[in-house]
């Protein structure tokens, strides 16, 4: 506490600011904006101290300055501090004031309103009544404030209609459903101002208004009441615009644009009006660019809102060519600048406009959102235009569309890829280098979209030109661009296609290696690793030639100029390193290795590309070396926890404020808004993050034991970083670390490497990670990492699953039934999006793939429960049990085959582990297993008869009476003509399989003379070699103990049986094991005994002459 004086002091000083005197009062609040720090603080801590002591006073004094104070800054403030203080947070003042003080405020504010004459103050109480309102007019706190709005609304001050219409659009977003009661009145007020204001402020302000209320009305009979409101509110744009009012006009786009990305199918039935109006707008050469961008952003928004308008904009080809064009011709806005041509800098744009920008990232949307069968037609008729015009700047325009629609269009372009192909590569010949640039930047991007068909059908076209583009010495951008185009190249690409073309590609690049550029060599060195990389061995030959270049830019790029060529002589020099591997590079490593170390002792400064280059060149280095590197251990890992440490650099501001550092513009911030907070995030900061979270995963699962020291920091950087929202990547690395840090610690424990450490560390490491995962599971909103998840926490199972108490399984299993029930309602609804009326095949498409995200999280679950059922058995069937209900819809016929696959694999699992205990769910799930096994689909039919031989041989009695139907399905599988196909070949084996256990444990029930042949018959099996090793034992034991049914009469399956002995011997290791390989020998050894010598040559000659060589030297080894 302070001391006595001082509160005493700071009494005195309360009392006089809160005295009847005004000037004290308004000297603090001018403090608070004051520029000295000091100054600033030392007025919060008064500010905040009236707070705690009289908040009555406090109050009432800023309603005083905000009514009569003659500055206007002060009035501003006090309007800002009075927000703040009935914001509804940790310091919300509202319910401690008395009465009394609660309607002084109440009349003041509204009494404000009316009086105020600045724009800028009335707008800032508007918010101050918004933010009170919102916390006490739903409990019917302030009676008088609608009618009071609605009388400002109807009165003949501007200023009053325009303040009101500000108040309902946010009382609209705070509170909406308080004013659903009054949608009658407000219909009617928001259609006769838009009609009839002579006020361009008055009419945006009602627009934001009906645009927030519509956004409000949960549904859609609301909604559609103000359907006829929509003329007018177009008309406020467009009279605007005539006015030569761009700013309004602005402003009204910016609030369609909000519309249309949330309640696009508002706009449905007058679609056509008001897209081509937007056209028009973005057409009109005489308006503002910024004007013209938000029009054609208006029309983008509307493709893209496809989750709640599916496929409605297809339906309008006639606009969608309108667009193209509009964004083709804004792509012609290119200035021919001398800095291109000197390549000196980086600076790839430059010349290019604000325009051409918006057109590029347009097309690259547009294309996204509305697909191929849309776009490329449209391309395929504007393109060529494009390309037989004179003048360069189509040329170059066209190809620059054709790379950014690539991605959006990539299955309709795979089916006409010579055109494709054929039009890009012409442009390599053409006079202007830009134009030439741009063919480069387009194959670069077709390689990625379009990987790996373009890479396989085109890899003699596209190769040979890229190298001879190297060679265009006049043109050093054109080198370097041709440079990094066989980067995207060869990431595609198979080392078989790419090794014919490695002696000419790589002795160019030595030679740009050696350029006075520096762009080129960079180019250079980034192709030469993603060659090696996607080369692998077949670049040892290079090796020689390459790796002193690479080392002497490493040594000698020392300047600041240079560091980004040195960071990525790092990055080949890795590459090369793991494509040659550990012999070929141990000697070079040694030296790279030094180098590194000096460098990572050196003060790095902050923008320094170096460090992330530099973490991921001694991952590499560690892939490639292996337990080699572990000397190395203590140098990399400091820095390295350091970057996964970084905290992320976060700015906090509120998103409707209009005067805060505007980051849209600048690259390396990335903004999200969450409510009413717009955030900034530096990404650089990030992306060191990422990678340094990444690295630290690639050494624990490459250096296993070795990792062990570094464990417990580890585990305590990356575990809170499960739930690192701002950056996915970071959050994947974490999960995927998650098992290798246990598996690490388990292994070293065994090894005996544990540091004294033993299995009590290994429980606590368990219990500190998989809670963890569990928990972050509850939370994650991405599928994809959801599926993530669940693999990691199935591998830690896997790891440490005997060591879990049953709390730790309960919260599994709860977590297992939270994750089938959020899946299944975003199944529903994707179902509902599919009823939409404009629903297409496209859309279609895109629900697929949704979908298959889906699938990806079951068969995780899956696992995970397999996982659990095989470490705890019968102990598990109480959490089973539980589980029933969220698995048997699993067995539906309206479900997806996979589905179906996973819950009959849940049973084979509970059956095959709880053997007895599982007796109990025969009856409900084999009817279903039974069915399944003729199922169309070949992993269902697979996982069922797989099923019933799990039965066959735990089932006892109760698979006894079910043998006859388990037959005749099994001989469905079993003689279906198709059967040896490669994707049903899975299910025949494993229905072989369950009938050879029926056989040995069912003798008595079936026809043996009959089924033990048919069994022989289908022997050997060659595809499900686990299954396959289990057959082919139980072959031996039969003829081990002269099986009668088997060997038939006078041992007449005699021979069969030898050949499938021998076609067994002949495939090596793969269809037995060594035990089994050598039972087979000896019973081969013993016939040749016992046989006589004709039924012996007659056994003989019925194998194939390689099988009777292959069987005779293994014999008489």
């Amino acid at each position: 506490m302070a001391q006595p004086e001082s509160t005493q002091h700071q009494q005195a000083q309360l009392a006089t600011i809160l005295g009847p005197d005004p000037a004290p009062f308004e000297t603090l609040i001018s403090h608070l904006m004051s520029s000295s720090n000091e100054q600033r603080s030392q007025a919060e801590l008064l500010f905040n101290l009236c707070k705690q002591t009289d908040p009555d006073s406090l109050s009432l004094k800023l309603a005083h300055l905000l009514q009569s104070s003659p500055h206007p800054e002060g009035r501003a403030m006090s309007a800002i501090l009075l927000r703040k203080q009935l914001t509804r947070d940790d310091s919300y003042l509202w319910p401690r004031l008395s009465p009394s003080t609660q309607s002084s405020l109440k009349t003041i504010l509204l009494s404000c309103i009316q009086r105020e004459e600045a724009k800028s103050i009335s707008k800032k109480l508007c918010d101050t009544v918004s933010e009170l309102a919102s916390g006490i007019l739903p409990e019917n706190g302030w009676p008088e404030l609608l009618p009071f709005m609605f009388q400002c609304v109807s009165s003949d001050s501007l200023k009053l209609q325009e303040s009101a219409f500000l108040i309902f659009a946010q009382l609209s977003q705070y509170i909406g459903d308080s004013l659903v009661p009054h949608i009658k009145e407000l219909h009617a007020v928001f259609l006769h101002c838009l009609n009839s204001s002579s006020s361009f402020d008055v009419k945006i302000a009602a627009l934001n208004a009906v645009i927030n209320f519509i956004q409000c009305l949960s549904s859609s009979g609301d909604r559609d009441r103000f359907q006829d409101l929509l003329p007018a509110m177009m008309r406020t744009l467009t009279e605007a615009l005539n006015n030569g009012n761009e700013a309004s006009a602005q402003e009204a786009l910016e609030l369609l644009i909000e519309l249309a990305g949330t309640e696009p199918r508002f706009l449905r039935r007058q679609l056509v009006d008001v897209v081509g109006a937007m056209l028009q707008i973005a057409e009109a050469e005489s308006l503002e660019e910024g004007t013209r961008h938000l029009a054609i952003e208006f029309v983008i928004t509307l493709a893209e809102a496809r989750e709640r308008a599916p496929g409605m904009m297809r339906k309008l080809p006639q606009f969608i060519s309108r667009l193209f064009e509009i964004l083709m011709k804004m792509l012609l806005d290119i200035e021919d600048e001398p800095e291109w041509h000197a390549a000196e800098s980086e600076d790839e744009d430059a010349g290019e406009t604000s325009n051409y920008s918006v057109g590029q990232e347009c097309l690259d949307r547009l294309s996204i959102s509305l697909g191929g069968n849309t776009i490329v037609p449209v391309a395929s008729e504007m393109l060529p235009v494009y390309l037989a015009a004179p003048e360069w700047q189509k040329h170059h325009a066209a190809l620059i569309a054709l790379a950014q629609i690539a991605e959006g269009c990539a299955k309709v372009m795979l089916k006409n890829l010579e055109q494709v192909v054929a039009m890009v590569l012409n442009s390599f010949q053409d006079p202007h280098p830009r134009v030439r640039w741009a063919a480069i930047n387009a194959i670069g991007q077709l390689s990625t979209d379009l990987g790996p068909d373009l890479q396989f059908q085109y890899h003699q076209q596209v190769l040979p030109a890229l190298a001879a583009s190297m060679d265009d010495f006049q043109n050093p951008r054109v080198q370097a661009h041709a440079a990094s185009a066989v980067l995207n190249f060869s990431e595609n690409c198979t080392p078989e296609i790419l090794s014919p073309y490695l002696d000419g590609i790589v002795s160019k690049l030595l030679v740009l290696l050696q350029n006075g550029k520096q762009m080129v060599q960079e180019g250079a060195l980034t192709a030469l690793a993603s060659v090696a990389d996607s080369s692998q061995e077949h670049f040892q030959k290079y090796y020689d030639a390459v790796m002193p270049y690479l080392k002497a830019i490493l040594v000698n790029a020392t300047d600041k100029s240079n560091r980004m060529l040195r960071a990525k002589s790092m990055e080949c020099i890795s590459l090369v390193g793991m494509a040659v591997g550990k012999e070929k590079f141990r000697n070079d490593a040694k030296q790279v290795m030094e180098v590194l170390m000096s460098l990572q002792g050196s003060q790095l400064e902050n923008d320094d590309p170096t460090t992330s280059y530099m973490l991921q060149a001694w991952a590499r280095l560690c892939k490639c070396l292996g337990q080699d590197f572990l000397p190395y251990m203590s140098v990399v890992m400091p820095p390295l926890l350091q970057s996964a440490q970084l905290k992320p650099d976060v700015t906090i501001t509120s998103a409707d404020s209009d005067n805060d550092v505007d980051y849209s513009d600048d690259e390396s911030m990335e903004t999200i808004t969450l409510g009413d907070k717009r955030i900034g995030i530096k990404t650089s900061v990030l992306e060191e993050k990422a990678t340094a979270c990444n690295m630290l995963c690639c050494y624990a699962d490459e250096l296993k034991e070795g990792f062990f020291p570094w464990i417990d920091q580890v585990a305590t950087t990356l575990v809170p970083l499960l739930k690192f929202y701002f950056h996915e990547e970071v959050r994947k690395a974490a999960v995927s670390a998650m098992p290798e840090l246990l598996r690490s610690a388990k292994l070293a424990v065994e090894k005996g490497q544990a540091q004294g450490r033993n299995d009590t560390y290994v429980k606590q490491l368990s219990d500190y990670i998989v809670p963890a995962l569990v928990e972050a599971l509850h939370k994650e909103p991405d599928t994809e990492i959801c599926a993530n998840m669940l693999d990691a926490l199935n591998e830690c199972l896997q790891t440490t699953g005997p060591l879990l108490d049953e709390s730790q399984v309960r919260s599994i299993v709860d977590e297992i039934k939270q994750v089938i029930t959020a899946s299944s309602s975003r199944k529903k609804e994707r179902a509902e999006r599919a009823k939409a009326e404009d629903f297409d095949a496209e859309e279609g498409e895109l629900i697929k793939e949704e979908n298959e995200q889906e699938e990806e999280v079951f068969d995780q679950i899956g696992e995970i429960l397999g996982t659990l059922i095989k470490t705890f058995k019968a102990s598990f069937l109480p959490f089973f049990d539980e589980l029933s209900s969220y698995l048997t819809p699993m067995w539906g016929k309206d479900k997806t085959p996979e589905e179906r696959r996973i819950a009959i694999c849940i049973f084979d699992d509970v059956a095959e582990q709880c053997r007895e205990a599982a007796l109990k769910y025969y009856e409900t799930f084999l009817p279903f297993v039974l069915e399944a096994c003729n199922d169309e689909n070949p992993d269902v039919r697979q996982a069922a008869v797989y099923g019933l031989g799990v039965c066959a041989e735990f089932g006892g009695s109760v698979f006894r009476r079910l043998v006859g139907e388990a037959l005749s399905r099994l001989n469905v599988v079993i003689q279906h003509t198709n059967a040896l196909q490669s994707d049903n070949l899975m299910a025949y084996d494993n229905a072989v399989s369950a009938l050879g256990k029926i056989c040995v444990f069912h003798r008595d029930g079936i026809d043996a003379a009959q089924v033990v042949p048919a069994w022989l018959n289908c022997l050997p099996i060659k595809g499900d070699l686990i299954e396959a090793k289990v057959v082919h034992e139980q072959l031996c034991s039969m003829v081990e103990r002269s099986d009668r049914d088997l060997l038939g009469p006078n041992n007449q399956y005699l021979p069969k049986i030898v050949a499938v002995f021998a076609e067994v011997l002949c495939a090596g290791k793969d269809l037995a094991t060594e035990q089994t390989v050598t039972r087979m020998i000896n019973l081969l050894r013993q016939l040749q005994q016992t046989l006589p010598p004709a039924t012996l040559a007659s056994t003989w000659s019925s194998l194939q002459p390689q099988q009777q060589l292959a069987l005779q030297s293994i014999l008489s080894s």
